[in-house]
């Protein structure tokens, strides 16, 4: 960590080139003495992916930003405060601490907080930007978290920890016993300083695949921003061996969708399927990664187009966790067909449907945009249908 990447004219010079070239900055170089041109071109860089991604940091003076990888792999602000505001105690820990937001907003539900960072820049630019945040809660310490654990004897209400998905001789992997830490073999040593455990894992995990991996899992959270799916989050409970709850989480603009279920409940639910009525209903992305096909339709009170096609319908408009259509028209799936729609622009989606959207925009020369939403899906009797909707908002 350069310190003197903190005076104020090189902070000066950083701000006032958020929005230039980046290559001309490396051709022209910089007059400071103390701190070379890379140096600030990774500060600006980091800086500017924090603009959106972590408004805090961005807006707050003589905050010391790592390489770009660093803020890449980082939990956004708004996920953060959504996982935060999940749990609460005394103590927690968190054992791959990073660039440290989420012990930040941690900081705010507990009251005393610990971050374990094994790199020591990246422990002492978190430790200064702390005292830039005024978060005076947050014990800093420059330790593998796993090892620490081994070599005290502390009890936290929770434990959190972010496996990195980047292993040194697989690469990108996406098993948690790939992942660094090796959580399901260290599993029992968290249970001994905690009875809560809080694992974050890349939306990529296979749900099925990470419970078989894991023990006493209670809740698995799975949280989108925008319809992305951005994380998951498994609590575990010690000696917990109950029912499983899936929550699936939205987070918009100026709302927030949520729908719940039981995994083994939904294993157990039939659902009824039906024919197109008024409305169509496509859940959100959380919801499809939960895989609460049935469950939608019992909760919801709605009827699925087929068993595989996870699109529901019913003759009125309720509130749904995802996009809500008005169906125009429903066509049989024929060049001809559609052909005489005279649609040159709209939004295609496929659903349990053997074509692609590419494949179907080179045959039907149909331009993306526009107001109108076509859904190339197939129905109860399996017949591929084409269904011509407006979007309600």
């Amino acid at each position: 960590m350069n310190e003197s990447i903190l005076n104020t004219s090189i902070q000066e010079f950083i701000n006032n080139n958020l929005n230039s070239d980046i290559t001309s900055l490396i051709l022209k170089g910089t007059q400071f003495n103390s701190v070379e041109t890379l140096e600030i071109i990774e500060q600006i860089e980091s800086k500017k992916k924090c603009e959106t991604k972590l408004p805090t940091w961005y807006a707050t003076e003589r905050i010391y930003y790592p390489n770009k990888l660093n803020i890449e792999q980082t939990s956004s602000e708004i996920t953060a405060k959504h996982k935060s505001s999940l749990i609460s105690g005394n103590s927690i820990i968190d054992l791959t601490g990073g660039f440290g937001v989420d012990c930040y907003y941690f900081s705010k539900q507990f009251k005393n907080v610990t971050h374990c960072e094994i790199n020591d820049e990246l422990h002492q630019i978190v430790k200064h930007n702390y005292k830039q945040l005024k978060s005076t809660n947050i014990n800093t310490i420059l330790t593998d978290g796993i090892e620490y654990l081994k070599n005290c004897n502390t009890k936290y209400d929770w434990i959190y920890v972010d496996p990195s998905r980047r292993h040194d001789s697989k690469g990108k992997v996406f098993m948690l016993s790939d992942c660094l830490p090796n959580i399901p073999e260290h599993i029992d040593l968290l249970f001994q300083h905690s009875k809560n455990v809080m694992i974050k894992t890349s939306p990529l995990l296979d749900i099925s695949i990470g419970i078989n991996e894991l023990k006493h899992v209670k809740t698995i959270h799975i949280v989108a921003i925008n319809n992305e799916v951005k994380e998951l989050l498994w609590i575990l409970e010690e000696n917990y061996n109950s029912k499983i709850e899936l929550q699936t989480t939205n987070l918009k603009n100026d709302f927030t969708e949520s729908f719940n279920f039981y995994l083994e409940d939904e294993s157990n639910i039939v659902s009824n399927c039906n024919l197109p009525l008024t409305y169509l209903y496509e859940p959100n992305s959380a919801i499809l990664k939960a895989g609460a096909f049935n469950s939608v339709s019992k909760q919801l009170q709605v009827l699925k187009l087929h068993k595989h096609s996870h699109l529901y319908t019913n003759d009125e408009v309720i509130e749904f966790p995802g996009r809500c259509f008005k169906i125009e028209s429903v066509i049989a799936y024929s060049k001809k067909q559609l052909k005489d729609l005279n649609i040159t622009k709209a939004n295609i989606t496929t659903r349990n449907f053997p074509e692609t959207v590419e494949q179907i925009r080179k045959k039907t020369r149909i331009k993306d945009g526009g107001n109108k939403f076509l859904f190339f899906t197939t129905n109860l009797n399996e017949e591929k249908i084409v269904l011509v909707c407006s979007k309600i908002s």
